[in-house]
This record gives structure tokens, sequence and C-alpha cells, in this order.
């Protein structure tokens, strides 16, 4: 039998939350006390029951975004106590939970803030930037899928692992958030690095990385400077080493790119 949980396991906090009707209104921060909250409360769980609050008293409810509530899909993306996704380490917003709070604190909640992720509503803000760095270069054009071609090339183990590291990036901009600059780097490195460590990537690792650098710098990201805010914010902590390995090759694909010889109209080597 399932005993009963002590009121003294609950608590009290107040959210202050930026509010902003869109991307023209102008924005405030509003309190919202909060009561009863369980520690054992997501940080989603406790803005789901704050907005049944405000539903019951026919206000607005806060709009914030979420999908999967399992720190995969990166949707979640809250700025919490001046932190991308709080005070934890190694997870999304959605994996934050409320004992990691006292009792009467004050929470202050905002959106992701970079000129390159507008503001949607109130805790939403547009992040398609990332999608379209992606549809520039990060894909391979060979027939994926079936479970022979996937094993028909062997991979070393350390490039094997080092690509899944990078893999793991959810997109979800706490990196972009934490940096000064409002750099996209370790989204971008690690987007590069995944495909450009794995054989079936090698046909456009050169195109890929200038395409991808390209499309962040058209998106109005920010440059880096090696403050390593972004990886110690990333939810799934990914490393900055990615950012070197990608400047690497980029590099070298802009060296290629510049003396890459041009065929004569004798169809001869330039």
């Amino acid at each position: 039998m399932v005993s009963e949980r002590s009121s003294k396991e609950f608590f009290a906090v107040t959210l202050r939350v930026w509010r902003q009707a869109g991307p023209s209104a102008s924005g405030r921060f509003v309190d919202y006390p909060a009561t009863n909250v369980s520690p054992d409360m997501s940080f989603l769980e406790l803005l789901d029951v704050v907005n049944d609050g405000l539903t019951v008293k026919d206000e607005e409810p806060i709009a914030f975004a979420h999908d999967c509530r399992e720190g995969i899909c990166g949707t979640c993306s809250c700025t919490i106590n001046g932190k991308p996704h709080g005070p934890g380490h190694g997870i999304a917003t959605c994996q934050l939970y409320m004992r990691s709070f006292k009792d009467g604190d004050t929470i202050i909640v905002e959106p992701f803030r970079a000129r390159a992720f507008p503001l949607v509503k109130d805790l939403v803000t547009d992040r398609s930037a990332f999608d379209r760095i992606q549809q520039a270069g990060g894909f391979i054009s060979v027939r994926t899928g079936a479970a022979p071609d996937a094993n028909s090339i062997p991979v070393p183990k350390d490039d094997a692992d080092l690509a899944m590291d990078a893999a793991t990036c959810i997109g979800c901009g706490a990196c972009v958030a934490a940096c000064k600059n409002a750099s996209a780097m370790l989204f971008v490195a690690a987007k590069v690095s995944h495909l450009g460590l794995m054989p079936q990537g090698q046909p456009e690792r050169d195109k890929r990385v200038l395409a991808m650098v390209q499309a962040m710098d058209e998106a109005g990201f920010g440059n880096c400077t090696n403050q390593y805010e972004c990886s110690a914010v990333c939810p799934k902590l990914i490393t900055h080493d990615f950012i070197a390995r990608m400047n690497r090759d980029y590099v070298k694909a802009l060296f290629k790119a510049k003396f890459k010889p041009v065929s004569s109209a004798s169809g001869g080597a330039g």
C-alpha cells in the first residue's frame, strides 16, 4: 500500500515569467505564485499547473514549447534563473525537477534570447534558423536505411564513438542562448562532425562544412570567441572540441576550393 505524501514535502515558489503577446508587442515579467509544489514535479509540469490556474481564472496561459518531455526533442528551451535549461547539468528544461529549488524561491523564467531566435510569444522562440542550417548540408546523398549498407564499411571505434557523441545534439539552442555572441558554432560543429567522421559522409565533407557555416552566418548568429559557455550548458554534454574539428575542416575546404584545378576547354586540367 502506498502511503500518503506528507504535506511537509510540498512547498511554494513564485514564478517570475516573461510575458509577451507577440514579436512586436512589449514584454514584461509577471509574478505567479505556485503552492503545493511537489519536489517530484518536472518544471514543465509546474508550468502546466500554473496554466491550469490561469485558465480557471479566464486569464491567458503562459505559452511555452514542449513535445517529448524526455530530453530528446529540444523544444522545451527556457532560460531559468539566467541559465539555459536551468540549474542542472546535462539536462533539458523538461528534465529539471522542482527538488532543485527551495521553499519560497522566486524563479525567473524567460525565453532564449538571440537575434537569430526571434520571439513568437512568451517563452516560445522561432528556432527555424537551425533547420535552415541543417538543410544546407546536414545530410548525405546516398541510400540509407538498409542494414547491409550500414555494415559494409568498417568504422574505427574511436570515430564511431565520436560521431555518436556529436549526433546526440538535439538542436535545443542552449549553446546560442548561453553565448554572449549568440554563436551557433557548437550546434553546427556537432552536425558537421557526426557526418564528417563517418565513411558515408566523406564525398560531401568539404561542401557540407562550407554550406552549413555559410547558412549559419546568413542566419545572423554571432562569432565564437572560445568562452565555452556553449558546452557548459549543453543538455547532451557535447564538447567544444568539435568546434576545433569543424574549424579545421572549414579551413581545409576553403583551401581546396581556392586552389581547385579548373578544367580547360579541351578537357585537361587547368
